[in-house]
């Protein structure tokens, strides 16, 4: 591997159409490549399997929270109406469990709310407002219209020559440098 330029990190393909994003990317992961990125505008079923995307603990998280939410909002009712102030009303009884479900709900909806957000948090490094791809001026098109493939100069593979040479001979519209 040749002495890469501080300053940069990484190359960018730019495609244009999902078909030849994802044969690109398979090109790119046959070559070796362990340290590249798809991007496009909507989700790609096949990129899942060529990137490693691995299935998350999130959800899992997720559940753990709602249930733990769930647990809490229920115990909070039942205590509230039959130990710390308990009061006959219309004749029902101090721990009427069907009172208590929209609550119970509710505390599930918002324990798994917020044990996602800080599990995204935790996992993504948020906040995380800046990366070097949105130095690439047509990156901007990724949200809309523009199909991209980054591979990060970091990788043991990249040789900023042999890299763009490999990118170029793909079915690219262009491809761009990206400086950090």
């Amino acid at each position: 591997m040749k002495e890469q330029d501080p300053n940069l990190y990484g190359l960018m393909a730019e495609f244009a159409t999902p078909e030849s994003l994802v044969e690109s990317a398979r090109k790119i992961a046959l070559a070796g490549y362990k340290r590249f990125d798809a991007y496009s505008p909507f989700a790609i079923d096949e990129l899942d399997e060529i990137l490693h995307c691995e299935n998350s603990w999130i959800p899992r998280l997720a559940l753990a929270g709602g249930l733990s939410g769930a647990a809490f909002g229920f115990v909070l009712q039942h205590y509230a109406a039959a130990v710390w102030y308990p009061q006959i009303v219309a004749g029902k009884p101090f721990d009427s469990i069907p009172a208590f479900v929209p609550i119970t709900f509710e505390m599930a909806i918002l324990g798994a709310g917020l044990s996602c957000f800080a599990a995204l948090m935790f996992a993504y490094r948020y906040p995380h407002p800046y990366h070097p791809v949105f130095n690439v001026e047509r990156f901007s098109l990724a949200s809309q219209t523009g199909f991209f493939l980054a591979i990060e100069a970091d990788d043991p593979l990249f040789d900023s020559v042999q890299t763009k040479a490999l990118l170029d001979e793909m079915s690219s519209e262009a491809v761009y440098e990206i400086p950090k």
